[in-house]
């Protein structure tokens, strides 16, 4: 019998001129970034976030807390890397990753091949696992405003 598990993650950071944006471990032109105890890259904190879910280990800020300084300015891939180890430490395996950044500028869709190879190679896991989407919010309230990005992640992993 193979053991199956879902998980899910939201991350969301406000957008300030003059910070770097990381979406998926790439860094995107932009004047926009996000402020964050880390480098603040939501879509990495979402994944994060239902990996951990997945394998009942809570959340990422149980593992990683923004008040620790040992994390502050940290590269969310390094994140993820750490979160892939303690799901592999319990013999998971994960299947895939399905995730959707909501963001009104810059448009992702040059960047989507590029942040799906990023995050399979941090992962190890085929590119054809992963599906990364990216959506606006219409003009409607603080995303659509370009004052913020969100993140939504859904993961499956198993073990047999």
């Amino acid at each position: 019998m193979i053991d199956f598990r879902v998980g899910f993650g939201y991350d969301s950071h406000r957008l300030e001129i003059g910070r770097k944006l990381f979406i998926g471990g790439i860094e995107i032109p932009f004047h926009k970034g996000a402020v964050a105890h880390s480098d603040g890259d939501a879509l990495i904190h979402a994944i994060c976030d239902a990996l951990l879910g997945a394998a009942g280990l809570q959340d990422i800020g149980t593992h990683f807390p923004d008040n620790d300084d040992q994390y502050k300015n940290i590269d969310s891939k390094r994140l993820l890397v750490k979160t892939k180890d303690l799901i592999l430490q319990r013999q998971w395996t994960i299947n895939n990753i399905d995730a959707t950044v909501v963001l009104e500028e810059p448009r992702l869709s040059p960047f989507k091949e590029h942040i799906k190879r990023c995050l399979a190679d941090l992962l190890g896991v085929d590119g054809d696992r992963i599906a990364i989407k990216a959506k606006s919010n219409e003009k409607m309230g603080d995303i659509g405003r370009g004052e913020g990005v969100a993140a939504f992640a859904a993961v499956t992993i198993g073990k047999q």
